[in-house]
C-alpha cells in the first residue's frame, strides 16, 4: 500500500465470535468491501463514517483535457498534458484491514514482522501471536487520521495494542500521551491502547510513517 500502516498486536487468537465481530464493524465502516480470506478485506471506507470531515469542494476534480480527444495539434495536446495528472484521485480511501498470524493467513508476513522484536515484547509483556495490519491505500494527511482511527475503531471491537513507527524526534512528542505503554528500537517505535492512538490523532505534530 501507497499509505501508512498501523499493526494491532494480539496476546491470542482470535475467536470465532470475535472475528465475527471485527468482520462486521468493518462491513459497517465500508463503502466498498471485499473479503479475501476470513479476516482479510479489501475496503474503501470514507473518512466522514470515522467522525473526520474531508473538506475539499465537491468541483474540486480538474476535468480531462478535452482538446485532447478533439482537433488540436500536436503541440496542443502535450501543452494540455503539462501538469495534468490522469489518475483522480478518489474519495473513497482504500485501506487494506487484515489478520496475520497462524492458522489464519500471510504467516510469513507475520513471522518476517515479528521476527527478533525482544523490546517490544518486553514493553508488551507477551509475544504476539497474531497481529492486525491496517495499510492505507492513499498517503495525504486525512488517510494518516483516518487509519488511526479506524485502527482505533478496531482495536475497540478486539483489543490489542497498537504498534506504530515513529518519526525523527516524535518519541518525544508521544511519550507524555495518555495510553502509552513504551517505546522500543531507539525511539523509533511506540506501543500503545487505543486512548494513545486517540490522543496522537489530535496532537499537532501526529503523523505517521508511510
Amino acid at each position: 500500500m501507497s499509505g501508512p500502516t498501523l499493526v494491532i498486536e494480539l496476546a491470542e487468537p482470535l475467536s470465532p465470535a470475535a472475528l465475527r465481530e471485527f468482520r462486521a464493524l468493518v462491513v459497517a465502516l465500508s463503502s466498498h468491501f471485499d473479503e479475501k480470506r476470513p479476516g482479510f478485506f479489501d475496503v474503501n471506507v470514507p473518512a466522514e463514517r470515522l467522525g473526520v470531515e474531508d473538506d475539499r469542494e465537491e468541483d474540486w476534480r480538474k476535468p480531462f483535457p478535452l482538446p485532447l480527444l478533439g482537433d488540436a495539434s500536436a503541440d496542443e495536446e502535450l501543452t494540455a498534458l503539462v501538469g495534468f495528472n490522469p489518475q483522480r484521485e478518489d474519495w473513497r480511501r482504500p485501506f487494506l484491514v487484515y489478520l496475520m498470524g497462524p492458522g489464519v493467513g500471510d504467516e510469513s508476513t507475520f513471522e518476517a514482522e515479528h521476527a527478533d522484536e525482544p523490546e517490544v515484547e518486553a514493553v508488551l509483556g507477551f509475544r504476539p501471536t497474531h497481529a492486525v495490519n491496517v495499510s492505507a491505500g492513499c498517503n495525504r494527511e486525512i488517510d494518516h487520521v483516518a487509519t488511526a482511527l479506524l485502527a482505533t475503531a478496531v482495536m475497540d471491537v478486539i483489543g490489542g495494542v497498537a504498534k506504530a513507527e515513529l518519526l525523527d524526534g516524535q518519541a518525544s512528542v508521544v511519550a507524555g500521551l495518555p495510553g502509552v505503554l513504551g517505546i522500543a528500537d531507539d525511539d523509533w517505535m511506540v506501543l500503545g491502547t487505543a486512548e494513545f492512538l486517540r490522543a496522537w490523532v489530535g496532537h499537532p505534530a501526529f503523523r505517521l510513517v508511510k
